[in-house]
Formats: structure tokens, C-alpha cells, sequence
């Protein structure tokens, strides 16, 4: 998937008003990510997505320890938002993802991850976002 339609369809689903508010939602949400994952596999993955996102991912080394409300909380400060619709944004940048890189890439960030992560890395509807 193209950055163009990556950007669009989180938008869509999101219900984000302007491109900024967008980037800024998929950046958050990738920097947290790649605060959890070892550097390689943050590199790995980040070599995948759109060149315009690999840096949001690279941003931060990891592995730091925490938990789901951890991510959604650290999420929704860098977007200067509530947990909520942080977890919402959250879902569907992670959701866009699963479409834009191999299963085989997500498979190796999921086995990084605790169990309670493993929900987010699932196909989102326009109704279920």
C-alpha cells in the first residue's frame, strides 16, 4: 500500500478532519510500537511500510516493557488526546498495517508482543472502527 492510500484510509476510518491530525495519529501510534519492539525487528518491520513512515517507527529504541494501557496512554500523550481515542487511532493504524506488510513480518512483531497486543493487529471495518 502507497502512503497516499495509507494516510486516506486511516482518515476514513478514523474520522480525523485534516491530514495533519492524521500523520500525527499514525506517527504516535508507530513511535509507541517501536518503543516495544528490539531494534531489529522495528527495522525489519519499518522496511515494509511506506519510505514517508519507516522514520516514525525508528524514532525511539526499544525494548521497553508495558502493558496494552500503557501503549493506548503513551499513545494519547503524544497525540495530546484521551486514552480512548487513542486506542481507537491505535486500531486502525495498526489494522492498515497488516494490509501494507507481509504476514510473515507480522507474525515476527506479534511474537515480540504480549497476548493483549494480538487484537490490534487485526483487519478493522469502516463500522468497527
Amino acid at each position: 500500500m502507497k502512503f497516499d492510500e495509507f494516510l486516506k484510509r486511516v482518515q476514513s476510518l478514523t474520522g480525523i478532519d485534516s491530514t495533519g491530525e492524521t500523520m500525527r495519529a499514525i506517527s504516535a501510534t508507530l513511535e509507541v510500537l517501536g518503543q516495544r519492539l528490539v531494534r531489529g525487528e522495528a527495522e525489519d518491520l519499518a522496511a515494509q511500510l511506506p519510505a514517508e513512515l519507516q522514520a516514525c517507527l525508528l524514532k525511539e529504541r526499544g525494548p521497553q516493557r508495558f502493558e496494552l494501557d500503557e501503549f493506548f496512554r503513551r499513545i494519547g500523550e503524544k497525540e495530546g488526546i484521551g486514552r480512548d481515542l487513542a486506542e481507537k487511532h491505535a486500531r486502525v493504524v495498526l489494522a492498515m498495517m497488516t494490509e501494507t506488510v507481509s504476514s510473515g513480518e507480522i507474525k515476527d512483531v506479534l511474537s515480540e508482543l504480549p497476548k493483549e497486543f494480538h487484537e490490534l493487529f487485526k483487519p478493522v471495518s469502516v463500522g468497527a472502527a
